[in-house]
Order: C-alpha cells, then sequence, then structure tokens
C-alpha cells in the first residue's frame, strides 16, 4: 500500500513539475490607456460605495456581538461552557472584521 501511495505521489510530482516550469514568456500588452483607467474608475466608484457602507454597517453589528460576548463571558460564572461560547463568539467576530477590513488590499494586491 505505502508503495503505491509512493507511486502515486511521485506521478503526481512528474505531472505538475513540467506545469510549473512551463514557458511564461509571453509577449502581453500590460499598458492601460487613460480612458480604460477612467472607465474602470468609473466603474469602481459605486462598488466601494456599496462596500464601505457594508463595512461600517458590518463593523457595528460587530461591535454589538463582542459586546454582546464580553457579556456573556462576564456573566457566565464557572460555566466552562459558556465562557468558551463567549470566546468563540469573540474570535469569530473579530476574524470576520479582519476580512471585511483587509479585502481591498487583497484586491490591490491581487490586480
Amino acid at each position: 500500500m505505502k508503495l503505491w501511495a509512493l507511486f502515486a505521489m511521485l506521478l503526481m510530482i512528474g505531472v505538475t513539475i513540467p506545469l510549473a516550469l512551463a514557458d511564461t514568456r509571453a509577449n502581453l500588452d500590460t499598458t492601460v490607456s487613460a480612458e480604460d483607467q477612467a472607465r474602470f474608475d468609473q466603474i469602481l466608484e459605486p462598488v466601494m460605495k456599496i462596500y464601505n457602507f457594508i463595512k461600517y454597517v458590518a463593523s457595528a453589528v460587530a461591535v454589538i456581538f463582542l459586546l454582546y460576548a464580553g457579556i456573556s463571558f462576564m456573566v457566565s460564572g464557572d460555566d466552562p461552557r459558556k465562557r468558551d461560547q463567549a470566546k468563540s463568539i469573540a474570535t469569530y467576530v473579530i476574524i470576520g472584521l479582519l476580512i471585511i477590513w483587509a479585502a481591498p488590499m487583497v484586491v490591490q494586491l491581487l490586480i
């Protein structure tokens, strides 16, 4: 069984290495004209307005959930299940905020 797994792994490596080393020297014209940039900015403006609205609404909702998690943590007493639930709520809220606020930077990095 281990021999088959090793064979399959070597086969996958043998197939993917040539694809990774493929010729990437294509001659692409990557210059953007001023007209295209203006059109892109015109499309991007309402999208960013919607994104900013959603970002600030989500931030306000996140503050409410963080307050709820904090209060739940404080009144949980000795119940470890309630404490863990409050911690997980706070953790997920913070992760969600990081995703929402970091999204434009990730998109900018990809473009």
